[in-house]
């Protein structure tokens, strides 16, 4: 009965002013699974934010409210329908990273309200300009590379509170073998119940059905278990205070906004570049489309209302997703659920995280970070096995993760994304000759020529993106004009972008001059009417014949038949000329 008056009132509030779409998708009716999801997804997120928050230096609590706002607001306008919109553990490191590239306090709510809030504007930002096209040109190796590097941190961070011996390193490979190299000063209080909490979480993963709450289950069997036994190891209250409250408003420190500017774009970047996976891994059930620039619209708005109510940036996360999903979720009031009863679990029993031992938590954190990297392993391979620069670009990116601030890895990745995509597409940039058949008018390919025959019409298709990183694949692949009297090259450029390089027009324009000095002439085939404004613009368009111009109108090789057939005249009329 209880059950079906809550549906009741989330369908209540799905008609509240008399619609059920809002931002041009449908908000759905809420099912029972719904609800013992979003509950099952609530209890998850315990744990989990609370560490996420815990290994980068955030008060835990702010972990917990960012399971409790943005879940509510982003699955409320995200056209992607199962998506939870929370704390990961990239967001936190990159974060504090920000925070602390800015030399202001993570522990200073102010501080945390401002740089959550810039990253909900950034993310909106983005989406109201439909940038999501951006996230493309962050290439799968350099991703797989900040994904692990990220997952090394994460362990890497909570070894202390495991083992009870602090490494000691620059950088996270180092701090890790340093780790290693003194296991014999680990604490074996901290070391057994962070044991204990891995022992458990998979013995809880045995059986099927609790495999959503495993981690839930490992955190309360052994925080109860070192309680009975009064074992002697480190607190969660020992480092703070979680009252039994609502998160409260918080202002944000506006002041402190223009230093946090350039960090909260890299942790609007991880969020988005991390929640682009989502929709690929998780369609929409209702068979309803999700779009990218409504996930930044949706993810902006939760950071946003979240920012002001204690909770750390947040973004898509594919764990929490996951968990969702496997308890059942169908429609978006999973994620709404999921808020709203972690809310009530932390007013009712919020205290009572005060007693978890650190080392649980540290234990918790290294299954999630064992988690990330076994995931990845497929992913590793594929890129080792693709090839050797999107090898390098993994690699750079995993060793600027481990050994710089992680705003600083991420421009590091940005920019080695689009120098493996510069590389890939010049490679790919090549001509093809095509020869018409006179018997039936089809078109075969053929090697390119080395030189222009005179006297004759020679057809090139170009296949690129007419970047400037392809210059010389364009030099070396066009025929040699020299000699080419009443020559005509024919270019079919109907699938050529509308904006090309600026070096690739000036590579035309000189190769137009030279053909004519030569008595040829070069003619464009398939010319779109923006690629036409362009060559006036440009200037292109007066160092062509007036005719030589074909639109691209009609059937898909109209103009290409077109283009040959006054190539042929006009060669038989210089000819008849002489």
């Amino acid at each position: 009965m209880r059950l079906r008056r809550l549906l009741g009132g989330l369908d209540g509030l799905g008609r509240l002013g008399g619609f059920r779409r809002l931002g041009g998708f449908r908000w759905g009716r809420p099912k029972p699974s719904d609800v013992t999801s979003g509950m099952v997804t609530g209890l998850f997120s315990i744990p989990e934010g609370m560490a996420y928050a815990a290994v980068a230096g955030f008060h835990p609590v702010s972990g917990l409210y960012a399971g409790v706002v943005p879940p509510v607001l982003g699955s409320l306008t995200t056209p992607t329908v199962l998506m939870i919109t929370t704390l990961t553990s990239a967001i936190a490191l990159t974060g504090q990273s920000a925070l602390a590239d800015a030399g202001l306090d993570p522990h200073d709510a102010g501080n945390v309200a401002a740089l959550t809030v810039l990253v909900g504007v950034i993310m909106l930002l983005m989406g109201v300009l439909r940038l999501g096209v951006v996230l493309s040109f962050v290439s799968n190796a350099v991703m797989v590379g900040f994904s692990t590097g990220i997952a090394l941190q994460i362990v890497t961070g909570v070894l202390e509170d495991a083992t009870g011996y602090p490494p000691h390193g620059h950088n996270r490979i180092v701090q890790l073998l340093d780790s290693v190299a003194h296991i014999g000063e680990w604490k074996p209080s901290a070391t057994l119940v962070a044991a204990a909490t891995v022992g458990a979480w998979a013995l809880a993963r045995l059986v099927r059905r609790l495999r959503p709450v495993a981690l839930l289950i490992a955190m309360v069997a052994v925080s109860a278990a070192v309680a009975v036994l009064g074992t002697d190891v480190g607190l969660v209250r020992d480092i703070a205070s979680i009252p039994a409250a609502l998160p409260s408003f918080t202002a944000p420190a506006w002041g402190a906004m223009p230093e946090l500017a350039a960090g909260a774009a890299s942790v609007a970047l991880v969020a988005l570049a991390q929640a682009a996976g989502i929709a690929p891994s998780l369609p929409n059930p209702d068979g309803s489309r999700s779009g990218v620039n409504g996930d930044f619209v949706s993810q902006g708005v939760a950071n946003v209302g979240g920012g002001l109510f204690q909770a750390l940036p947040s973004g898509g996360s594919l764990s929490r997703t996951g968990v969702a999903a496997s308890a059942g979720a169908v429609t978006r009031w999973a994620g709404v659920v999921s808020g709203v009863f972690l809310a009530l679990v932390v007013l009712v029993a919020g205290s009572l995280a005060e007693h978890i031992p650190m080392p649980v938590i540290g234990g918790l954190v290294l299954i999630v970070g064992g988690e990330l990297v076994w995931g990845k392993r497929q992913d590793i391979l594929l890129v080792l096995r693709t090839s050797g620069l999107s090898s390098a670009a993994m690699l750079a990116t995993f060793l600027a993760t481990t050994q710089l601030p992680l705003q600083r890895a991420i421009v590091i990745g940005a920019v080695l994304s689009l120098l493996l995509y510069c590389a890939q597409a010049a490679r790919r940039a090549r001509f093809t000759a095509l020869v018409r058949d006179d018997t039936d008018g089809r078109w075969s390919t053929a090697p390119v020529p080395a030189r222009l025959p005179p006297g004759e019409v020679t057809v090139l298709d170009y296949e690129g993106g007419s970047l400037f990183a392809e210059l010389p694949v364009l030099r070396a692949g066009l025929p040699d004009p020299k000699g080419a009297h009443d020559a005509v090259l024919v270019l079919a450029v109907r699938t050529a972008p509308d904006i090309p390089s600026s070096a690739i027009l000036k590579a035309l324009r000189h190769y137009t001059d030279t053909l004519h000095a030569e008595g040829g002439r070069l003619v464009l085939a398939g010319v779109q009417a923006s690629q036409l404004a362009l060559l006036r613009r440009t200037g292109l368009a007066d160092h062509l014949d007036a005719d030589a111009v074909v639109p691209a109108e009609g059937p898909l090789l109209a103009p290409l038949d077109r283009a040959h057939r006054e190539a042929r005249a006009w060669i038989a009329a210089r000819r008849s000329g002489r």
